[in-house]
């Protein structure tokens, strides 16, 4: 399967799609270097969504990986045209790879995780059927009752608790949500057409929730895996990424910038 670049993703914007499939399902899994998880994360998404009712793709979002990663979902791909590679080349971010895959796909019903086993495959079903019965956002949430955040330490869940709480002000009056930072969750397409969001960073589901057109919410509890091969991704930078991110959704509900929407 032929890999796409940058500049022939970005000539497609979401709003601009003919004949959607409104029940059909495109998940993005954005990769770098994932070569020790990404053969066993397609396998566990593909038998979960098989046991649903819904068609679906899966959309593997790579940042040029300098390890096997293109050559594993590649091999894939070629015996599961449910499988598709999308390789960008020169940029990175997190929040920019998923909007490059959703704007591949003319799927109803968008979606990411993480391709680091640690979000569970198989509550897929769960958060399909979400979107199905009416949501606009179905959310995997590690803070919704029964939900965890795994074996990380003490410092690291006191930071992720401060960076929820910062988001409170900020997040629509009823729809508030007790994990907006997830990585793991569904939208209904028609609650985010038109919307220019923010490529840099990772947390896109919170600019979402404070700008797309959501009017219903479900958050169904997820235990946070450990990850069982790669490095994380988080540093400096992203926390760094968040704050602008944070202090422009802040401005935006104070009037200061005017939001502006895709052509």
């Amino acid at each position: 399967m032929d890999p796409w670049t940058t500049k022939r993703l970005q000539s497609a914007p979401i709003g601009e799609v003919a004949e959607r499939e409104t029940l059909k399902l495109a998940l993005v899994v954005p990769t770098l270097r994932e070569e020790q998880n990404i053969g066993r994360l397609l396998d566990q998404v593909r038998a979960a969504l098989e046991t649903a009712d819904i068609p679906f793709e899966i959309l593997v979002v790579d940042d040029d990986s300098s390890d096997r990663t293109e050559d594993i979902v590649s091999s894939i791909a070629r015996d599961d045209p449910r499988v598709r590679l999308i390789v960008r080349k020169g940029e990175r971010g997190l929040s920019g790879a998923i909007l490059d895959g959703w704007r591949q796909t003319d799927a109803g019903i968008l979606g990411v995780m993480d391709a680091d086993l640690q979000h569970p495959p198989k509550l897929l079903p769960q958060l399909a059927m979400a979107i199905q019965e009416g949501c606009d956002l179905a959310i995997g949430s590690r803070y919704a009752a029964g939900g965890g955040l795994g074996d990380w330490n003490f410092a690291r869940k006191l930071c992720s608790l401060a960076a929820v709480w910062a988001t409170w002000p900020v997040q629509k009056g009823g729809l508030r949500v007790r994990d907006p930072m997830s990585g793991f969750f569904l939208v209904r397409r028609t609650a985010i057409e038109h919307i220019a969001f923010q490529r840099t960073g990772f947390k896109l589901l919170l600019e979402i929730l404070v700008r797309g057109h959501i009017a219903s919410v479900k958050e169904i509890p997820i235990a946070f895996g450990p990850r069982t091969g790669g490095a994380s991704k988080a540093n400096y930078k992203v926390a760094w990424q968040y704050a602008r991110l944070l202090a422009r959704l802040y401005a935006s509900r104070c009037g200061v910038h005017r939001r502006h929407a895709l052509g």
